[in-house]
């Protein structure tokens, strides 16, 4: 495999933050690159792009040795339709084209460079991240992922949620009682009391978690403002405690933390920014268009090469700046390429998930690699490089392109597939609504499912219900009769 080969895969799976870090170590380490000025618009490659047009052959992509490790990739002629290495003496390649899924949208090149190691070593654990993975580890289900990435996001630096939940049901387009659920499994992660819609909640939520959430410190809990006061009287009266009791519950909440996020570093969470953008048009179609502040705007300099070629320089120096140009191409060539591919598998990935861009999340459709490589005509490795680290922009939020992706459950008949996020979702409807004298078992979740056309296996429903953390029939039995 060539190095350049490498280095468009490599640049192909990249996020936005590691292609700035890339474009910024590229620039000092070439004298002919240059960063464009962020005024320039229009040029001679703004034109749509033409999916299916090669502009060379692929042998030099098919002579390429493939190593074990990139055995699964052994089709790379797949990884950009049209790649093309021009020697130093040509023309630098024009400014790049732009595309949109239903109207051209301007875009411009970018270029890159190694890792900067350091960049990512020393950099500080947010509080996003360290809920994120207990989060992804606590629940499986798609839906729910995407709900509970949505409420992270918003919460401030202190943990607390800078959203109400209506308002995010509503931009997600799911059921207030989803989002209280997924809400409900965030306040249990640590640090105890992040989740919290104030105060109040914060520190009932260590309290609970320290089993010491009883009547007497819920009435405290209740009457903060008594607190804030000191009115002791009034919580001696209220709370039915002694004075020696009202003092020691004081000195117990005076030991919670009320700012349970502010111990992962000292600014804000930070918000991930998107790489590609979808909104709805005046014609009733999506429009797709890639984020420009994510890709810097990268230049050759002609004329500085030509100047430089034209003096008496010595065998190395030759040798160096001719290696400079052909990188400085292939880099703005390769660049290129990787925003067109990002942009096509975009596109397709939201012409599938239709559904869910008008209704929300339980119209997500069941969507694999396979099925946009196919429909692309790219290798599915493709489809799996592009889909990682990259963010979309929708309506109803910002989803890491991988989830949308869901797993297919048959239909019993000849109709359409359902998504296992729908699946599951019905699951928990039926559970919700069963009474404590009619506790449905997996069995008879079974057959109620197959009646609706959905053709799924008892062990299928059984994991389902425990990734969804719902006790068994009995269990729920036991649980019910006692509530009652």
């Amino acid at each position: 495999m060539t190095p350049q080969l490498m280095q468009a895969i490599k640049l192909l799976q990249m996020s936005s933050l590691d292609l700035t870090a890339y474009v910024d170590a590229e620039l000092e380490r070439n004298p002919l690159l240059e960063r464009a000025e962020t005024d320039a618009t229009g040029g001679p490659g703004d034109e749509p792009i033409r999916t299916g047009e090669r502009e060379t052959d692929e042998a030099e992509l098919a002579e390429a040795p493939i190593t074990a490790e990139d055995a699964y990739d052994n089709d790379l002629s797949n990884l950009y339709p049209d790649d093309h290495v021009k020697p130093p003496e040509e023309a630098p390649p024009p400014a790049p084209p732009t595309e949109s899924w239903s109207t051209p949208v301007s875009r411009a090149p970018v270029g890159s460079s190694g890792y900067n190691l350091e960049a990512f070593v020393s950099g500080e654990t947010t509080l996003a991240d360290h809920l994120t993975r207990q989060f992804d580890l606590a629940v499986s289900d798609p839906a729910d992922r995407m709900i509970g990435h949505a409420l992270i996001n918003d919460l401030d630096e202190a943990g607390y949620l800078g959203v109400t939940v209506a308002a995010l049901a509503e931009r997600l387009g799911v059921d207030v009682a989803a989002v209280e659920k997924v809400l409900a499994v965030i306040q249990t992660l640590e640090p105890t009391g992040v989740g919290a819609r104030g105060l109040a909640e914060c520190l009932a939520l260590q309290l609970r978690e320290a089993d010491r959430f009883d009547p007497a410190m819920q009435c405290l809990i209740d009457h903060l403002d008594l607190v804030a006061r000191r009115d002791l009287a009034r919580l001696r009266s209220l709370c039915r405690v002694d004075q020696d009791d009202l003092i020691d519950m004081i000195g117990e909440l005076r030991s919670l933390n009320p700012k349970p996020g502010a111990a992962f570093g000292g600014g804000p969470v930070q918000i991930v920014v998107p790489d590609v953008t979808v909104r709805a048009g005046p014609d009733g179609n999506w429009l797709v268009e890639l984020n420009s502040e994510t890709l810097p705007r990268l230049l050759v300099n002609q004329t500085y090469y030509a100047t430089v070629s034209r003096a008496r320089n010595s065998e190395a120096d030759r040798a160096f700046l001719s290696d400079c140009m052909q990188t400085a191409n292939w880099l703005v060539k390769s660049l290129d390429q990787r925003a067109r591919t990002i942009l096509r598998v975009t596109s397709e990935i939201v012409r599938q998930q239709d559904a869910f861009l008008i209704h929300g999340v339980k119209h997500l459709r069941p969507l694999n690699l396979r099925a946009i490589a196919d429909a692309i005509e790219m290798h599915e490795s493709t489809v799996s490089r592009v889909t990682s680290n990259k963010y979309l922009a929708t309506p109803r939020g910002v989803f890491e392109l991988k989830y949308f992706f869901t797993a297919a459950i048959p239909a019993a008949g000849a109709g359409e597939a359902h998504s296992a996020e729908a699946v599951r979702h019905r699951i928990r409807e039926m559970i919700d609504g069963e009474s404590p004298d009619a506790v449905l078992s997996d069995d008879a979740i079974v057959r109620r499912l197959g009646d609706n056309g959905i053709d799924i296996a008892r062990r299928t429903v059984a994991k389902y219900r425990e990734a969804m953390r719902i006790p068994s029939s009995v269990q729920r039995r036991r649980e019910k009769t006692v509530s009652v």
